[in-house]
């Protein structure tokens, strides 16, 4: 299976002020999700992705999502390339699967399942 880059996710502490930002200088749309706010950049080109406030650490940080077909085998493997597991599968109801990583040198990178339709 190919692993394309499917979605990003911006962290930040004030998601109004950093919506805000995004609007202002991209143009960028949001709807809100409770902490989350999914972001349509109004173009078929590229990806989309959301900004997110977790009220807790990390505040500030920016991850891309890579699909793939099995998240614990992929953690599994980055492991054992050197790299860890940060957060372990999480659900997105009504949604599919994530999981954050980090490469040896310590790069956040997200894992992502879809559920299947």
């Amino acid at each position: 299976m190919p692993n394309p880059v499917v979605h990003f996710e911006i962290g930040c502490r004030d998601g109004e002020k950093t919506q805000a930002f995004f609007a202002g200088l991209f143009d960028w749309r949001f709807e809100s999700f409770g902490p989350a706010r999914m972001v349509s950049t109004g173009s078929k080109e590229g990806i989309q992705g959301h900004l997110n406030s977790l009220g807790h650490e990390p505040h500030n940080y920016c991850v891309v999502y890579v699909q793939v077909d099995d998240i614990p085998a992929y953690c599994a493997k980055a492991q054992k390339l050197g790299g860890k597991t940060v957060v372990p599968l999480v659900e997105v109801p009504g949604m599919g699967h994530f999981a954050w990583i980090t490469t040896p040198e310590g790069n956040l990178v997200g894992l992502w399942k879809p559920l299947k339709g």
